[in-house]
């Protein structure tokens, strides 16, 4: 709401969404000494990005305020919860042959 308060741009808007989830995030997993979550293949940039677009959409189309908070919240909790309880993540990075630090030595 911020980023769109100021700036006008649903671009700025939704990439400020994502941010603050993503630091918030990593700031908790560093205050309790937990591995960063971005570090672990789970969905959850995923899951800010789906709020913060569809928060973004639905100012832009028109909707109420309140409305838009509940569409943006549900998006993003819809997403992280079904990751967390179906097991959603992406795949983890797989190297290619010649990609290892040891193999350009």
């Amino acid at each position: 709401a911020k980023g769109l308060a100021i700036t006008g741009s649903p671009v700025v808007s939704a990439i400020t969404g994502v941010l603050t989830a993503t630091f918030g995030g990593i700031l908790r997993d560093l205050l309790a000494g937990e591995p960063s979550v971005l570090l672990r293949p789970e969905i959850y940039v995923t899951a800010a990005l789906a709020g913060a677009g569809l928060y973004t959409l639905g100012d832009l189309a028109g909707l109420p305020p309140l409305a838009s908070d509940l569409a943006g919240f549900a998006a993003a909790f819809l997403v992280r919860g079904g990751a967390l309880k179906f097991g959603w993540s992406f795949p983890s990075y797989k190297s290619r042959p010649g990609r290892r630090p040891e193999d350009i030595l």
